[in-house]
């Protein structure tokens, strides 16, 4: 067996299927494109999806890839077994309605045994069928020439299926390990048992039906293949070492994050634990923000949160208690690089942001070291001895502390913790997690005219926009037609069109179809599965019929206003790069006629002055009248060129580049202006967080651009108009009237203080004593809650002690504050529960503290009958 590097086996794994025809795929980002069911891609399959539901037709239906994915069940068991990881790389080869079972399962046994490729020993090899599954089973036997006694017929473990769409059986790959790693005699040691030497490889997936949503069954189609195999197992093996921490994927770095230590890995169990951990960790943090993910407090920035924060505070039973892991980033990207040059390419970056995270996580733990001191503080209060098990899983899902720091500060005080109480929480959280992960990667079920329209359909719009053309297709409630009436909506294929499908951020054109016979209005446009632009179409007037030859015409307006603005998002695109560093890339766009929306991955905000700065670039590119140059390329060429990729598009071997003069360089499908100067104008109209370090500008260039200036304008001379003051002094007119007005608030307060002390003074003789304590409820003249508390604060002055509830009317409305003075709180006097009480008699609530409490009420009416039961209530606290 050949022993060889994680990167040897990834390359030859593309190789073998590259030379079986497949196309090679990039991985594609951790961060799903257009599909809301996935939090991660979580499989080589997922980024694959369109292809395997028919939404899009791939340009070769034999495909392969190594894809890095995210899983995050079970992350109590990362570093506590062989093989759990967050981060992990799924070897896969797919065949779109191509090759079958008797092309895969022959190639899978000549990768796994020719010493050319892997090299295993076929004595070593097991494999599991489902047990209907005789095809499969007759392949693995009688062309293979596994025996029979070595292949495993099982029902629930080999069929995949998540619900309505694509699934099937398949079959499981093994290998024996050998006698190390377990013995026979053991139930349990069989290829599919819970045992550590038949480790599974290779799973080969055969979707061959359609679940429907009655939960029936029917054939596919087309059949599928889609295969997944581990690439760290298959480094374990082939590298012969215990685990796949002990590969050359995750050894480096537990050894540089021995060195940082002085700690010793496969010496102490403990320590051990924490080194994977940790080495675990780091891959999945730093292959998230370079992706663009950045630790925040919801969805995947929360997730990457958590997961640093984990290695950090295991980086402490290692004795670091400084920001250490931002400097395990050079280490990935050592390992990883080769193939993931974004962990390369992005190191300055992603360091800069674990380190930020690191050292507020450490202010963190400072702070839930008080919240944990109130905590056994509570509990002391509550006359128990044990902390609950849910305030510790606060503690830990919230500041990162592990349950063993609370139950060893909680044992310094005397206490306990609950144990089973945290482990109820924490399997609360696991089963919403494994709920949520069961919605993920559903695909809709094959079929429909469009999956299977392959006539052509040729988009000239780029450089026309109005054209005449044939109707080559018709589609009306999902089935092929001849003939649509008005009235109708339907969708249409043209042999020509000049109408840009939405795609890449950008909105499809709209506008009109027509000839003497009929009138259509093209109100959408979309791809079909094989490329066709399909058009959404209203029968204004007349019938439509397929042959038909007619005019389409683009609105003109609404085309040009949309090649502004989306000339306009590649400038900027270019100036946030300039302004806030080469690590800002896309994550989002929306190009349409009145404005553009640009989303980008960005660490922290932005100034008013950075702002201020992109938009003057932009403009500057405007004014100088650049030429836009596009043309096709190779995409090696356009690479080397240093074109920009956009956010999850894909790309095939001729692209599209769109050169803005020496300034911005995309690739790109959409259309554009031929000049910068065309665009006129561009204004930022806003700048937001939307959360996940992902950050928002919407924009408008053009037309629009005056119209929203204008309307600015006329707000101004409307400010001004009210200012009695030109344009230009409106800011010192404003900031002259807030002054004014600071000082008739000062003066206001001050009379207030005064009102309330006569009201206060003339207080004094409806003040009663009840069982030696001395009450006041009475009705006051207050304008607001603040003056009301301002007669309270000089009555508690004036008496000393005392019980004090006052109540005024203000706009209909009731308010009530009531005040008990410290000596009388000792007594077990409570504002807060007599002020409750009157204000339900007044039809309102409210509460507070001891001492001091205010409330609402609706009905003014019965104020004065609500005050004089005051004296009634003062009795329960006698």
């Amino acid at each position: 067996m050949n022993k060889m590097k994680a990167s040897e086996i990834r390359s030859k794994w593309l190789q073998f299927f590259a030379s079986k025809g497949h196309k090679v795929e990039a991985s594609a980002s951790l961060v799903p494109h257009n599909d809301p069911s996935l939090l991660w891609i979580n499989a080589g399959i997922a980024p694959l999806k369109p292809y395997l539901d028919g939404r899009e037709i791939p340009e070769n239906p034999r495909i392969t890839n190594a894809q890095k994915c995210i899983r995050t069940n079970d992350i109590e068991n990362v570093g506590k077994t062989r093989r759990h990881h967050t981060f992990f790389e799924m070897l896969g080869n797919f065949s779109i309605g191509d090759y079958f079972k008797q092309e895969v399962i022959p190639w899978a046994w000549e990768f796994l045994t020719d010493p050319q490729w892997i090299g295993f020993d076929p004595n070593r090899i097991s494999v599991t069928v489902h047990e209907d599954d005789e095809e499969a089973f007759e392949i693995w036997n009688k062309q293979i020439g596994i025996p029979e006694e070595r292949i495993y017929k099982l029902k629930e473990d080999n069929f995949w299926d998540i619900g309505e769409g694509p699934c099937g059986p398949c079959t499981e790959i093994f290998y024996d390990r050998g006698d190390k790693y377990g013995d026979l005699s053991d139930p349990e040691c069989w290829p599919g048992g819970e045992n550590e030497r038949f480790l599974e490889v290779w799973n080969l997936v055969f979707t061959q039906f359609n679940h429907n949503k009655d939960g029936s069954y029917t054939p596919l189609p087309n059949k599928n293949i889609d295969t997944g195999a581990g690439l760290e197992r298959f480094a374990s093996i082939l590298q012969d070492v215990d685990s796949n921490f002990d590969t050359d994927l995750f050894k480096p770095i537990i050894d540089k994050t021995c060195e940082l230590t002085g700690v010793k890995y496969h010496v102490n169990d403990e320590h051990d634990v924490a080194l994977k951990v940790i080495a675990d960790h780091i891959r999945t943090v730093a292959f998230s923000v370079g992706d663009g993910v950045l630790p925040s407090n919801e969805g995947r920035g929360y997730v990457i949160r958590r997961l640093l924060r984990r290695a950090v505070r295991y980086g402490k039973v290692l004795g670091l208690d400084k920001p250490f892991l931002h400097k395990l980033v050079p280490t990935v990207g050592e390992i990883m690089g080769v193939y993931y040059t974004e962990v390369v390419d992005k190191r300055e970056f992603i360091e800069k942001v674990i380190r930020t995270e690191e050292e507020r996580f450490h202010e963190t733990l400072s702070d839930g070291l008080i919240i944990l001191a109130e905590m056994v503080e509570k509990t002391r209060q509550a006359g128990t001895n044990q902390i609950s098990g849910p305030d510790a899983f606060k503690l830990y899902d919230t500041y990162g502390f592990p349950f063993d720091l609370t139950e060893d500060f909680a044992s310094e005080k005397g206490l306990t913790v609950d144990r089973a109480g945290f482990d109820a929480s924490m399997q609360e959280q696991r089963d919403r997690a494994r709920a949520a992960s069961h919605k993920e990667g559903g695909m809709k079920v094959q079929g429909g005219p469009l999956s299977e329209l392959t006539i052509k359909s040729e988009f000239v719009g780029y450089n026309e926009l109005v054209v005449t053309a044939s109707i080559v297709a018709i589609v009306h409630e999902n089935e092929l037609v001849d003939i649509v009436g008005v009235g109708e909506t339907c969708q249409v294929v043209l042999d020509r069109t000049p109408f840009y499908a939405e795609s890449g951020g950008q909105v499809s054109d709209y506008g009109i179809i027509r000839s003497n016979q009929v009138s259509l209005k093209v109100e959408d446009v979309i791809k079909a599965p094989h490329g066709q632009h399909v058009h959404k179409v209203l029968v204004v007037s007349g019938v439509l019929r397929k042959g038909d030859s007619v005019e389409a015409i683009v609105a003109t307006a609404e085309r040009g206003d949309i090649i502004k603005n989306h000339t306009a998002t590649h400038l900027l695109h270019k100036a946030l790069k300039e302004v806030l560093g080469t690590h800002v890339n896309q994550a989002g766009s929306l190009v349409e006629p009145d404005r553009l929306r640009f989303d980008f991955s960005h660490f922290g905000s932005i100034s008013s002055e950075e702002l201020q700065d992109v938009e003057q670039r932009v403009n500057r590119q405007i004014w100088n009248n650049t030429n836009v140059d596009i043309s096709l390329k190779a995409i090696a060429d356009a690479k080397a060129m240093g074109a920009m990729a956009l956010f999850g598009e894909k790309y095939g071997d001729i692209v599209r580049v769109v050169q803005v003069g020496d300034y911005s360089l995309e690739l790109c499908g959409g259309c554009h202006v031929q000049n910068t100067g065309q665009i006129g104008l561009f204004k930022i109209v806003s700048e937001s967080g939307i959360g996940s370090g992902v950050r928002r500008i919407e924009a408008v260039s053009g037309r629009s651009a005056y119209e929203y200036l204008d309307q600015q304008l006329q707000l101004l001379k409307e400010s001004a108009g009210l200012l009695k003051s030109n344009i230009h002094d409106v800011p010192k007119r404003v900031e002259a009237t807030l002054q004014q007005v600071k000082e008739l608030a000062r003066e206001n307060e001050s009379l207030r203080s005064k009102l309330g002390r006569i009201e206060a003074g003339s207080l004094t003789d409806q003040v009663k004593q009840i069982a030696g304590v001395s009450v006041l409820a009475a009705q006051v003249n207050a304008a607001d809650m603040d003056s009301l508390r301002n007669i309270v604060d000089e009555m508690k002055t004036k008496l000393g002690s005392a019980v004090i509830v006052l109540g005024a009317v203000a706009d209909d409305k009731v308010n009530l504050v009531a005040a008990v003075t410290p000596d009388l709180v000792t007594k077990g006097f409570h504002a807060g529960k007599i002020i409750k009480e009157v204000a339900q008699a007044v039809g309102g609530s409210g509460g507070g503290r001891p001492d001091m409490a205010q409330a609402g009420g609706k009905d003014a009416s019965k104020l004065q009958a609500a005050l004089s039961g005051v004296e009634g209530l003062l009795s329960q606290f006698a």
